[in-house]
């Protein structure tokens, strides 16, 4: 099958899926997140404004953790995994 009539795979690994639709499906999950655990769109960008500014991020991904910094700053019980934590959980 052609790369570019692949189907997406909600099972398959991250190098399996058609460049760029894993990051599609990323900002579908965050936009879905049911919004009693969402942080209001503020905090949620004032975080991501850390996150760029950090050393650690590489590739959309905090190399302290390994998770997405989109989704890790989207949720309110989630914080900066850094010692010198750049922002707190709410």
């Amino acid at each position: 099958m052609a790369e570019d009539t692949k189907a997406f795979c909600r099972k398959c690994l991250l190098e399996d899926m058609p460049e760029n639709e894993y990051f599609k499906s990323l900002k579908e999950y965050v936009a879905h997140l049911d919004e009693d655990i969402k942080v209001p769109p503020n905090v949620y960008e004032e975080r991501l404004k850390h996150c760029r500014q950090c050393d650690q991020l590489l590739n959309g991904m905090c190399r302290q953790c390994g998770c997405y910094v989109e989704l890790r700053a989207a949720m309110k019980k989630n914080y900066c995994p850094a010692a010198n934590k750049k922002w707190l959980s709410e």
